[in-house]
């Protein structure tokens, strides 16, 4: 019987996607996007149960996998991610050797860099990086409500406490309120707070107005301006405490669709950075995370294989 064709696997499980490349050497065997749909990473079990349906679907009939790196959304803390990680191995036969970590982490190796800082800003905004010991530190990444600065979700939640503002200075709405008013179907502005708070799920449900605040800055509206250049400056501040904290902040790989796709928010997070870590290199991130998942699973594999 021929012997099944032997995979390293790398998983980006996103806030909205989950992308999974395999690879049997040099050559891509499976390369499969879906919706990430039902991830519950604070749930272990159910986790590693999605994870392994992942994988069992999108190999092909004949392979398997020898590693398995996972970069995986809302995964915050080291044991949130090692029970994962256990119950995967377990899920996987208990032979296959496997790495989880936060999606953010994916950006460094990503990049093919060993060291540096890995920052995310799209719906939310999260940055990660290692002290010199190689222990992770993570800031940021707390959500909608309490945070995610520069991300589309608090960029909209931070608009419309701008808007409520000069709303109280008794300013007659500007080009940023009639925008948010249209994308929440309120009536006025007194109403964009009831709106915010009806949202199901805060992240998407305003993150996905985010445009609005980008639209209506190129209209002309100070007030979208400031809340843009805010955001870029909160976003420079994730790094700036992992520098205070002790980490390597030497390259800072920066990925997003918000921050990537909009320049106002980039050159005031580079702007800022460049004098508070004037010795910090900035990389935007054109390729997938991914990518960094398989550089792990790669790692993953030559280190189990030196074990044997």
């Amino acid at each position: 019987m021929q012997d099944s064709i032997a995979l390293v696997v790398g998983i980006d499980v996103g806030g909205t996607k989950t992308h999974l490349q395999a690879y049997a050497g040099d050559e891509t065997v499976a390369d499969h996007v879906r919706a990430s749909r039902d991830w519950r990473p604070h749930h272990a079990a159910d986790a590693a149960d999605w994870l392994t349906e992942l994988i069992h679907h999108a190999l092909p009939a004949g392979s398997r996998p020898v590693s398995v790196a996972v970069g995986a959304h809302a995964c915050e803390t080291p044991r949130q991610a090692e029970l994962i990680r256990q119950a995967l191995v377990a899920r996987l036969g208990g032979s296959v050797p496997c790495h989880v970590v936060n999606d953010s982490r994916l950006l460094v190796p990503a990049l093919g860099l060993d060291k540096g800082v890995g920052l995310v800003a799209g719906t939310g905004s999260v940055a990660v990086g290692e002290l010199p010991d190689g222990t992770a530190v993570q800031v940021g990444g707390w959500g909608a409500v309490l945070g995610d600065e520069g991300g589309a979700a608090g960029l909209v939640r931070e608009a419309v406490r701008a808007v409520y503002a000069a709303h109280d200075r008794d300013e007659q709405p500007d080009e940023l309120a009639r925008l948010l008013l249209t994308a929440f179907d309120a009536p006025e502005v007194p109403a964009l707070g009831a709106a915010l708070e009806a949202a199901q799920e805060p992240s998407a449900d305003w993150g996905r107005h985010g445009a609005a605040v980008f639209e209506a800055a190129a209209a002309g509206s100070a007030i979208a301006r400031e809340v843009i250049s805010e955001g870029g400056r909160s976003l420079a501040g994730l790094v700036i405490q992992l520098a205070e904290r002790g980490a390597v902040t030497d390259d800072i790989v920066v990925a997003g669709s918000v921050v990537l796709n909009q320049p106002v928010l980039f050159t005031a997070l580079t702007d800022t950075l460049a004098t508070a870590l004037p010795g910090s290199r900035v990389h935007p991130l054109r390729v997938p995370p991914v990518t960094g998942a398989v550089r792990l699973a790669r790692l993953l594999r030559q280190s189990s294989l030196k074990g044997l």
